[in-house]
């Protein structure tokens, strides 16, 4: 049952907290404070864990108030193990299978500490080291910085607080040896000073060395027996420099909660109008960091489409819901599902939507520390769901268990097929259950009958999507590692028979979780989660969507992927142009088409080049630009980044995978021209958004971040020999989100 006062008072502690730390934000440093730049350092707290399941909380950070913290973080990314968290995992590890599980009691402490030197971080545990590896480069902290307890840092939505007592906790500010680490005791001065220093003696919050004297404790956070205690509602301590806190409060207050509520949103909304990178005309997140972004619970329900996705807030991992007539234009609806005090859900993670036998909407979705549960609507606007009271239908099997070998209680699919209900339980081992009712489920064995060949071993399945399209079968899903991909088969016998794969993301490609639904017209559209490789969230926002996609079979039986019609509304002040000739070596810039919100339509001979294309997004000189480039020979469409921005924009060879990961400047994808065949390019251009339609039969999604305001021109070229371009269409295109 929801406990609406317990909730609400959550609420208020969090939005008290974070007017704070917002508004500490906005203060310089006050006179006195010390003005070093702190880049080396050992952070070390003696800590008690209440228990070993919690996830996700700090028992000590360090935090620039500029969307960057290093911190002790407790079970964020594996349960029960230590790391060293920082913003977006820039410093942390996250290959932590080698890591060894906490086995400490509530009422035991141990110190861990965490020491960043050069290009490198190692964490010891008791004085013995726990992890050793590389980074790219540290951060450096400044004179604005404060450390929080419990919180794993300001920025974050996250509502994750590590719970336990903390002894003793200290800052140094250069890297500390292996035996000056083994040699510190709590409450017991080193040899080294400590740039910060908290014993919590006879109840005192304040740093021992003067240079984070303010303090402030809300939720449960609280001095008992000369410790820190976090416990209960968000449990936070705040230390910040001299006057910083004192002037926080101060801005923060404003004379009515309505007005301070107004002046927020007007500031967010000119945040956001003001970032050169956020699309126009693409389904973006209406405000807030979201991390993960996938697309969820899409349904054509009384005549508009619905998509749900992940956000997060003060509750956790939330599901936002938004609904449309023309896929364009976008309502934004209340929370479709969040964790509320009472329910076995901590969160909100993947899952899909479909009608069940009574005519309700139906969500199948993973719940966060529980496992896979359900909720269901009826209403016209699918605005008040309501989860079944049996949830989880399936729990997280318990480790060691036999169920553990069988099947993970992960991202899953469900669907109505006659009066049988089938979901597809997402992991490395994808598993198929089935149910007469909603609340009934029974393991029924593997959901594929074979794996394919291109598919690496380390491959999970996940964000499952499963329907019919024509005479087969598709899987649409993602591993963690490569991104979005697919497999078309038969399913029979009740197991999926692929007999192809592909994908539809590459290294250096931004192609994630996919979501799909089917309308009204019978079309499967198809959106994903383009992610960002900006690694801040000083723009406050982030969450984009690919445009909705039409997936259909070619007479062949392999895929057809072309754009929604409904886009061509947005097209504006069209220019057409006709057999261009494109010599080798000779550019031609088309002087009469510049933007960075465009859609292309391009049909080219290729002729005798041995390479040709176009390359969009270019400044007047060259210093940047995207090339988006077509080697028939060698059978592939290219997108070279190498030179897309003058910032310093990383791409990876995985999406997300621990350990060795490989940066790249090319994504590169199959694509054969057929004997006499032109290319078509549909190449639709949103600020940091770039999406390649190639003949219907391939599609390539890329994030580029131009630092230059006149990076707006379009090049054609050629190698090796000569093209003609039949036609250049081209349209700016109109925007649809409000900011």
């Amino acid at each position: 049952m929801l406990n609406k006062d317990k909730d609400a008072k959550t609420v208020r502690i969090f939005a008290l907290l974070c007017a704070v730390v917002g508004a500490i934000a906005a203060c310089e440093p006050a006179t006195g404070v010390s003005q070093r730049q702190i880049t080396d350092k050992t952070l070390v707290v003696w800590v008690a864990p209440a228990d070993l399941e919690q996830r996700g909380g700090s028992a000590l950070t360090l935090d620039d108030m500029e969307s960057h913290f290093d911190g002790i973080i407790f079970g964020e990314l594996a349960e029960g193990k230590w790391m060293a968290g920082s913003d977006f995992y820039n410093r942390s590890q996250r290959d932590q299978h080698a890591y060894p599980a906490e086995t400490a009691d509530k009422d035991t402490f141990v110190q861990i500490a965490i020491v960043y030197k050069d290009k490198s971080v190692t964490i010891y545990r008791n004085g013995e080291r726990y992890s050793s590896y590389k980074i790219d480069q540290q951060q450096t902290f400044g004179p604005g910085s404060v450390v929080m307890f419990g919180k794993r840092h300001v920025t974050t939505s996250d509502t994750s607080c590590f719970r336990g007592r903390i002894d003793d906790a200290r800052i140094y500010d250069r890297a500390l040896a292996a035996e000056q680490i083994a040699g510190l005791r709590p409450e017991e001065p080193s040899d080294v000073p400590p740039l910060a220093w908290w014993t919590f003696s006879d109840g005192q919050t304040g740093d021992r060395m003067g240079n984070f004297p303010e303090t402030y404790l809300t939720g449960g956070a609280r001095m008992g027996d000369s410790h820190l205690i976090l416990e209960g509602d968000l449990p936070i301590m705040v230390a910040a420099p001299k006057g910083f806190l004192a002037r926080a409060l101060e801005q923060s207050a404003p004379r009515t909660a309505i007005d301070a509520l107004v002046a927020a949103q007007r500031e967010l909304r000119a945040k956001l109008l003001s970032d050169p990178h956020r699309p126009i005309y693409h389904f973006v997140s209406p405000e807030g960091r979201c991390m993960p972004f996938d697309g969820n619970g899409a349904i054509y329900w009384n005549g508009r489409y619905h998509l749900c996705y992940i956000f997060q807030d003060h509750r956790g991992h939330c599901w936002g819901h938004a609904s449309s007539r023309d896929l364009l234009h976008w309502r934004w609806h209340s929370p479709a599902l969040f964790p509320a005090p009472g329910d076995v859900d901590r969160g909100i993670f993947s899952g899909n939507c479909f009608v069940n036998k009574d005519g309700d909407a139906t969500i199948l979705y993973h719940g966060v520390g529980a496992g896979n549960c359900i909720a269901t609507c009826g209403g016209p606007e699918l605005e008040n769901w309501t989860k079944l009271a049996t949830n989880p239908i399936i729990p997280i099997p318990k480790k060691g268990s036999p169920e553990e070998k069988l099947y993970s209680s992960w991202d899953p699919h469900g669907w109505l097929e006659g009066d049988t209900y089938y979901a597809i339980f997402g992991g490395s081992r994808p598993t198929l259950f089935k149910a007469d009712t909603l609340d009934g489920w029974e393991y029924v064995g593997p959901f594929l009958t074979r794996n394919m060949p291109g598919v690496d071993d380390f491959e999970d399945i996940s964000c499952p999507d499963f329907f019919r399209l024509g005479d087969k079968h598709m899987l649409l899903c993602i591993s963690h590692a490569r991104g979005c991909r697919y497999y078309l088969g038969h399913w029979k016998d009740e197991q999926f028979h692929p007999e192809m794969h592909a994908r539809m993301n590459w290294p250096g490609g931004t192609c994630f979780a996919p979501e799909s639904l089917l309308d009204n017209e019978g079309r499967r559209i198809m959106w994903a989660w383009v992610l960002d490789r900006r690694g801040s969230n000083e723009y406050g926002w982030s969450g984009t969507m690919t445009l909705p996609r039409v997936l259909s079979l070619n007479g062949d039986g392999t895929l057809r992927i072309e754009p929604i019609e409904e886009l061509k509304q947005l097209r504006m002040h069209g220019r057409r142009l006709e057999s261009i000739r494109v010599t080798d070596g000779l550019d031609v810039t088309v002087g009469d088409v510049s933007g960075d919100c465009l859609e292309l339509d391009l049909t080219i001979k290729p002729g005798d080049a041995k390479r040709f294309g176009i390359k969009v997004r270019c400044s007047p000189g060259g210093e940047e630009h995207t090339v988006i480039e077509c080697d028939p020979s060698a059978k592939c469409l290219t997108i070279d980044v190498s030179k897309s921005s003058a910032d310093d924009i990383k791409y990876y060879t995985f999406c997300m995978k621990g350990g060795d990961n490989p940066q790249v400047t090319k994504q590169v994808a199959p694509f054969e021209l057929k004997q006499d065949e032109p290319l078509r390019l549909r190449i639709f251009l949103d600020r940091s958004i770039l999406e390649l339609f190639a003949n219907a039969r391939q599609c390539i999604t890329q994030r580029i971040y131009p630092t230059r305001s006149d990076s707006l021109g379009l090049v054609l070229f050629s190698e090796g020999g000569s093209v003609e371009v039949e036609s250049l269409r081209a349209w700016q295109m109109a925007a649809t989100n409000h900011w």
